[in-house]
């Protein structure tokens, strides 16, 4: 017996489906699996997307929004080489909090951010 048309586009689609690749975080397209190190565009643009999200839960001043960063680097972290992006706020109040720092695995997964850069 030889299967139908709709049998053969639906076994299709579910192939397709299974085939396509899974986001970890909805959106943000920034996990990284493998220990081949990022395109330091791919860095400051996950660097971004995570200083927005922590704008946009009320964790930094909305001052932070337009911010854009400012120095993408390769530094030695605790567990080897990490990215280390900063984003200085020209309108931060407080002068101690004017940069912020975010730190990603060499292949993009967020790490941390804070205001020390450590």
């Amino acid at each position: 017996m030889k299967p139908s048309l709709f049998a053969i586009a639906t076994l299709a689609t579910i192939a397709s489906l299974a085939a396509a690749p899974a986001l970890a975080d909805k959106g943000g397209g920034c996990h990284f699996h493998g220990s081949t190190p990022a395109k330091r565009e791919t860095v400051s643009g996950c660097a971004t997307q995570r200083k927005d999200a922590l704008v946009s839960s009320g964790k930094l001043d909305v001052t932070w929004k337009d911010v854009k960063h400012d120095k993408v680097e390769q530094v030695e972290g605790k567990k080897g080489k990490e990215w280390k992006v900063s984003f200085k706020n020209p309108v931060a109040k407080d002068k101690a909090k004017d940069t912020l720092y975010v730190f990603l695995s060499l292949p993009g997964n967020y790490i941390a951010a804070n205001f020390t850069g450590q």
